[in-house]
């Protein structure tokens, strides 16, 4: 897989706690890819955004659109599969992290946000 082609350094990685964030769409294996982000709160962060350009893909007329975490937690439930690997500096590895963990990213990464 494409993962061996990630470009940045053991310093980098280890200042930002680097995260790959892995993603099936559905069975087909076809549908796999991965998104790259210098820290785990983009990673998080990108994670709502699929989320958000789907919302914006179903509804292409509404150019305003909200959702409750509930949404999101059953999007990110009937997703094939969601994995995030994120850079651990003591260790010098990827500590892999699943949905619910991931979900609990999300809830707490979107209550900062609403609390600003």
């Amino acid at each position: 897989h494409a993962l061996a082609t990630v470009a940045t350094t053991p310093r980098t990685m280890a200042q930002s706690n680097h995260t790959i964030v892995l993603i099936q769409y559905t069975e087909n294996p076809n549908s796999r890819t991965y998104m790259d982000f210098e820290t785990l709160v983009q990673g998080v962060d990108g994670v709502c955004a699929i989320y958000e350009s789907e919302l914006k893909r179903c509804n292409p007329g509404i150019r305003n659109i909200t959702y409750d975490v509930s949404d999101l937690y059953k999007y990110i439930d009937q997703l094939t599969d969601l994995s995030m690997l994120i850079y651990n500096a003591q260790t010098t590895s990827y500590i892999p992290r699943g949905k619910d963990w991931i979900k609990t990213q999300v809830f707490n990464h979107l209550k900062r946000q609403a609390a600003h």
